[in-house]
């Protein structure tokens, strides 16, 4: 077992080999062939801009990335399976969105950012398994996924002191959490299930519970409030993960379970619990974080004004 990244690992990695590569460079394909590898996993799908490589670096990592990984798993005789962990955003979040997406739901290709990065890798990912029938190529839509260990744009607002929600909105979240990620990857390398899949938490929570559960104070704030966030330095906000915050989003298991026969052991509720009990308590940061949003509120309220002047 081999594990390639640009960045060495931190911690134990275990019985695996860590070979140093990069994705984007056609080197990719001979440490393929030089390892005899035969199954893929691939989690290099980055979901905010690198610090200093802005949005074109994460767009050339996302998808230059995965066009030549597919293409090196295509030259490849040894490969025989190829999951792909991608991402519920791809449904995209609005007033239009059906109670529950399916599998069978369109994806949105509007927008840019990661989403957009999203639906064409899953494209490029549908064109390799039209090209390569012998392969077993099988995708999982995850739901954001949260735990004590992970950093994202969601857990990095999960994580303040004082969370805002936009006014007059509450929308429906689901998680997953990180250790059934991992086990739904395994399930996937054992059952050799092909095809794809929602995998998230059972149920979905009102982001107004999620907050009361994390025993956070809640800021209700105006349309263009959770742009506050970033323009402080508080927390990455995504495009995504705004509209997420401000229409929420459900997704259906039901064939993960019937189909690829997985099940993950911590439902939405459970996930956001184990996640609680390592947060920080509050203390005195709240007036802090209280006080940052107001000295950014005048300068957003400006910039909002000049953008609804501008659009009308």
């Amino acid at each position: 077992m081999i594990g390639v990244d640009v960045v060495p690992p931190g911690g134990d990695i275990g019985g695996m080999s860590f070979v140093r590569a990069d994705i984007r460079n056609p080197v990719i394909a001979k440490v393929i062939a030089k390892e005899d590898v035969d199954t893929v996993v691939h989690l290099s799908i980055i979901s905010t801009p690198l610090v200093g490589g802005g949005r074109s670096m994460m767009k050339e990592l996302n998808v230059i990335g995965t066009m030549q990984l597919l293409a090196a798993c295509q030259k490849s005789a040894t490969v025989k399976s190829l999951v792909v962990k991608s991402t519920a955003h791809v449904y995209g979040a609005s007033s239009r969105d059906p109670a529950m997406f399916t599998e069978t739901s369109e994806t949105r290709r509007a927008g840019g950012g990661y989403a957009k990065d999203v639906a064409e890798i899953e494209g490029y990912v549908r064109g390799f398994a039209r090209r390569r029938p012998d392969v077993c190529v099988t995708t999982l839509r995850c739901a954001n996924v949260i735990g004590p260990k992970v950093t994202s744009p969601m857990t990095s607002y999960l994580r303040l002191p004082l969370i805002p929600r936009r006014l007059g909105y509450d929308p429906r979240l689901q998680f997953l959490h990180e250790h059934d990620l991992y086990g739904a990857l395994g399930h996937v390398l054992r059952s050799e299930v092909a095809g794809t899949f929602n995998l998230a938490g059972d149920g979905v929570m009102p982001l107004s519970q999620v907050v009361r559960r994390l025993q956070r104070p809640m800021l209700p704030v105006p349309s263009f409030g959770l742009g506050l966030l970033k323009s402080a330095h508080v927390a990455q906000v995504s495009p995504e993960l705004r509209a997420l915050l401000t229409f929420g989003r459900g997704i259906d298991t039901t064939r993960t379970r019937e189909v690829l026969g997985f099940e993950p052991t911590y439902s939405t509720a459970a996930a956001l619990d184990d996640f609680a009990q390592d947060l920080v308590p509050t203390g005195g940061r709240v007036d802090r974080a209280l006080a940052t949003l107001e000295a950014q509120l005048p300068s957003v309220r400006a910039q909002h004004a000049l953008q609804e002047s501008l659009d009308g």
